[in-house]
């Protein structure tokens, strides 16, 4: 065993305070805080951080797919063999004709911009991200007759189900008078709730057909919506594609839709890693600095257990026990309370919410209408690792001062 039991005996009698030396345990005490409040924070920031991304990527690709075909011009026809066609390519697993358009959709009491995208209803009821939060039966839907429209939007325009919705869209009829524009009215068959603030309050859904036959795109679509099996494998997708139709569309993925999102999401998680590593840091130099202190107060005991046939490196390995000892537990509490903290912080949300009778976490800011915590336990690992790493090279130098004291020079000034 490295530490024998004389060794450990007196390190962890070290650092039980004693009036005398009370001060020093005090710097001690907050240094193991300290250890363990930044490891709890980094853990707890990066598994946000990491939900966040993937709650995000999830919702988006949820409702967007992973690539959207289009045609050269402003339709894409004919739609279904191509479709049929992609269906076949390896890692498709569901492929949307789609027609999207902007409309300003009104009701009786207010009005808001909105998109509409018209897909054919199995196939948009058959996602899961729709299923969960659908509200109402979705048998009008179904049947052509009606919209689905975001819960939120359904709030901003005061529409109940089974509520008439307007329609108007600025690509209007050529009359001779002019052009006026289009207008519609739909029965509300439901309403959705994605979880992400920019769908739920600004898209709305209609039959394929309906689309078609209001946007003017007969027999079209604007759109060929492609889901795969892994959100990676957009490249090898594409370039099948691109071979199955010889070039004749044109193909724009997640990652280019969302790039500067995520970068930007990417950017701001390396710099808070960066930060909080910061905290666990200056906790590090409290050690150095109570353990010089504990070194210099501890002169003549020093220099007696040298007398008494102590080595230097038992010395050494005293201080090395009591430093270390003050990171690996502070490393322990904080990597304890920062997962539990993590896979709670909902609640945690809900509990400060319900006290304070304030909102935390702005769905129209942050995007989502939850707070969200992934904890990627690799990550944990290289936290706990850094912590203890920090803890013990910062044990090193007084652990040495306190080995390499003269014994004469310590009793000759006590």
């Amino acid at each position: 065993m490295i530490f024998d039991a004389f060794e450990r005996m007196v390190a962890f009698r070290y650092l039980r305070a004693r009036r005398k030396e009370g001060f020093i345990s005090v710097i001690a005490g907050f240094s193991l805080l300290g250890i363990g409040l930044g490891v709890a924070t980094l853990i707890v920031v990066m598994a946000v951080m990491n939900g966040f991304r993937q709650e995000l990527l999830t919702r988006i690709l949820g409702i967007n797919g992973h690539m959207g075909v289009y045609g050269t011009g402003p339709a894409l026809a004919p739609f279904d063999p191509l479709a049929q066609s992609i269906r076949g390519l390896p890692g498709v697993v569901r492929v949307i004709p789609t027609v999207e358009g902007q409309v300003m959709a009104t009701s009786a009491s207010s009005a808001s911009g909105a998109i509409v995208r018209g897909v054919r209803p199995d196939d948009l009821l058959a996602r899961e991200i729709f299923a969960k939060g659908l509200g109402g039966s979705g048998e009008e839907f179904k049947n052509g007759d009606g919209v689905l429209v975001g819960y939120r939007l359904a709030e901003k325009l005061g529409l109940q189900i089974g509520d008439t919705v307007t329609l108007i869209s600025p690509k209007g009829n050529a009359t001779a008078f002019g052009t006026v524009p289009r207008m519609r009215g739909y029965t509300v068959a439901g309403t959705f709730n994605v979880g992400m603030f920019e769908y739920d309050s600004g898209f709305m859904f209609m039959p394929l057909e309906a689309a078609q036959t209001y946007f003017k795109f007969p027999d079209a679509v604007t759109q060929i919506e492609v889901f795969l099996d892994n959100h990676d494998k957009v490249t090898e997708t594409r370039n099948a594609i691109f071979r199955l139709t010889q070039g004749n569309v044109r193909i724009y993925d997640w990652q280019q839709a969302n790039a500067s999102f995520f970068n930007a999401v990417q950017v701001e998680r390396n710099v808070m890693f960066l930060i909080l590593t910061l905290i666990i840091l200056v906790a590090a130099f409290n050690i150095i600095s109570s353990l010089i202190m504990l070194v210099k107060d501890k002169g003549r005991d020093i220099a007696i257990l040298r007398t008494m046939g102590a080595t230097r490196g038992m010395i050494m390995r005293i201080f090395f026990l009591a430093g270390a000892s003050v990171g690996v537990v502070g490393t322990v509490f904080g990597t304890i309370l920062g997962v539990w903290f993590a896979t709670h912080i909902e609640q945690i949300r809900q509990f400060i919410q319900s006290i304070i009778g304030r909102e935390l976490f702005a769905a129209e800011i942050y995007f989502l209408t939850q707070l969200p915590a992934r904890v990627e336990y690799g990550e944990v690992v290289v936290v706990v690792l850094m912590a203890l790493g920090l803890s013990i090279a910062a044990t090193i130098y007084p652990s040495w001062r306190a080995a390499n004291l003269d014994p004469v020079e310590a009793l000759r000034y006590e």
